[in-house]
């Protein structure tokens, strides 16, 4: 394979085309639109609204260069039989199961648990439904990395202190190189969002790497 590089900090990543995968997490409309759970704890969601253009831009780069592009979407069972007390009712309110805008809020089916139009899976990418923050625990993301090679992950989507930075710890303790570009990630807290990219790349990037949309691009391109 040819070996390729990022540009980001704390330093340029080497990776190649052929073991490198774009993970897209929870773009789903409960998070990002009007009228879903996101708005529904009072937060305001034109601040992670911001990561769709250049979501977009990476995914389609990614889509014309072949890569494994793999999607997440976290809701649960219409019995709510696997989310757990100390997630479905939070600050003593109960959101999960609710019923809102988009139908249940976060239960899978409805359709506020579906990815936005403009980040919708194609035909042959995996989608995968996780019950938790993280994109690894009780899903099958490993086993299908492992099964296409996968090395590096370019980690896009919401919220970034919260899936994002659960799923690339996750897969750091893995062994995946995770590359995170900041405008294609986004937080309801900009101080949240600065701070949980900060954290990444700390200390000779312990958890990942930081880049940004453009450069993912160029380093797929070129």
């Amino acid at each position: 394979m040819t070996q390729k590089t990022f540009h980001a900090e704390p330093f340029a990543l080497p990776f190649e085309i052929g073991s490198t995968a774009l993970v897209m997490i929870d773009m789903q409309k409960d998070f990002v639109e009007p009228g879903g759970f996101g708005e529904a704890l009072g937060n305001d969601v034109s601040l992670v609204r911001s990561a769709i253009e250049p979501c977009k831009r990476v995914l389609d780069a990614a889509r014309r260069q072949g890569l494994l592009v793999i999607h997440t979407r976290e809701g649960h069972r219409a019995d709510l039989s696997d989310c757990p007390p100390a997630k479905l009712t939070r600050g003593g309110q109960t959101f999960i199961g609710t019923h809102g805008p988009m139908g249940r809020i976060l239960v899978r089916g409805e359709a506020g648990h579906d990815i936005i139009p403009e980040l919708y899976p194609q035909a042959g990418e995996p989608v995968i439904d996780k019950p938790g923050k993280g994109a690894f625990y009780q899903t099958d993301l490993h086993l299908i990395l492992q099964n296409h090679g996968i090395k590096t992950l370019i980690v896009c989507g919401v919220t970034t202190e919260v899936c994002v930075n659960t799923t690339v710890r996750e897969a750091n303790d893995r062994g995946y190189e995770c590359i995170i570009p900041q405008d294609c990630v986004g937080s309801y807290f900009p101080e949240f969002q600065k701070y949980a990219l900060e954290m990444i790349k700390a200390q000779g990037a312990i958890f990942g790497w930081v880049s940004d949309a453009s450069a993912i691009v160029d380093g797929l391109q070129r």
